[in-house]
């Protein structure tokens, strides 16, 4: 488990001390609650979550105090570090991904959360509907986990004489169950077998990528779970090392050397869950504010990657792709 400032995490670690001495104790506190670490690609997104902030005026370490809990992917221990945060009664709390915005939700009733999730808000219990969250918590959903059909359809084009896919889930996601049986459900539309595999680590990972290789599996979708995020490199280097054609679900994957990407402009994302976490500590009702929802979607072709396993990218994608990575 972690615990530090929040301006810690983004590389203003020695500065902080001298600023939180220098706070008003009046200064509103924001709880953070994150599945996974800040670590990589996921910097870039706080970045922009901080810039969101900063358009309505709050500025950490200045008129902000800020408490980091991060899991570290270790989804059993949310459940503790959501309570850890309630105890400090802060004005609001901030939740990047499903499984921490569920362990806050079951932690506390009456204090605002803000919270970006992948999958529908609504189906998971978080708000009532889109437009009148109702209850406590209203936020972000980027649509991740809805875009999975056509990550599926771009990943059958970019390899159409592939015949099975793998999709790469994490076991320990809440969401899962249902989320493969919305995976499951676009194969059979699509014709091709998928083939679901889990991995919850490093390890995992490791195994199961020899598993694929073992059974000739040369594609493969990585769901839409904050761990891979984290695992990006690795992920990447066995995809290369056994020639699999990997297809990502956001921007920042392909950038850090994945094969291709489809997903939502989490920068935009990040930024808009900023402004409403503001708008919350002005005196807004999360209640109030309609879940905001994505509608920048961006396909990323990493070419150097597609080298590295011999693979020729269809005109038809490069001709499509927003960003062409050389």
């Amino acid at each position: 488990m972690k615990r530090r400032e929040f301006i810690a995490a983004l590389g203003g670690a020695a500065a902080w001390p001298t600023l939180a001495n220098a706070l008003d104790a009046a200064s509103p506190i924001v709880g953070f609650l994150y599945g996974i670490s800040f670590k990589g690609p996921a910097q870039s997104y706080w970045a922009a979550f901080r810039e969101g902030l900063a358009s309505l005026g709050y500025v950490e370490g200045q008129n902000l105090r800020s408490d980091l809990r991060e899991a570290d992917g270790h989804y059993e221990r949310l459940a503790n570090l959501a309570d850890d945060l309630v105890k400090l009664q802060p004005a609001v709390l901030v939740a990047a991904q499903l499984p921490a915005t569920l362990a806050l939700r079951a932690a506390t009733t009456t204090i605002p959360i803000v919270f970006t999730a992948a999958d529908d808000p609504v189906k998971n219990g978080l708000v009532a509907s889109l437009r009148r969250p109702g209850g406590n918590a209203t936020g972000i959903n980027p649509m991740m986990n809805a875009l999975e059909g056509k990550r599926l359809g771009l990943l059958h084009e970019l390899v159409p004489d592939v015949s099975r896919i793998g999709v790469l889930f994490n076991p320990n996601s809440p969401d899962a169950s249902s989320h493969s049986t919305e995976i499951e459900a676009a194969g059979q539309s699509l014709g091709v077998d998928l083939m679901i595999i889990n991995a919850a680590d490093q390890a995992a990972l490791e195994n199961a990528f020899a598993w694929m290789n073992e059974q000739q599996i040369r594609a493969l979708l990585i769901s839409a779970d904050p761990l891979f995020l984290t695992l990006v490199d690795h992920i990447a280097g066995l995809a290369n090392q056994f020639k699999i054609a990997a297809l990502y679900p956001g921007r920042s994957q392909a950038v850090a050397g994945g094969l291709m990407s489809y997903g939502p402009n989490l920068t935009d994302a990040y930024r808009q869950l900023g402004v409403y976490t503001g708008r919350v500590l002005k005196g807004e009702k999360p209640s109030d504010l309609p879940v905001w929802q994505t509608v920048r979607f961006e396909l990323v072709i990493n070419l150097k990657a597609a080298k590295a396993i011999d693979l020729n990218i269809p005109h038809s994608l490069l001709a499509g792709a927003d960003e062409v990575i050389e």
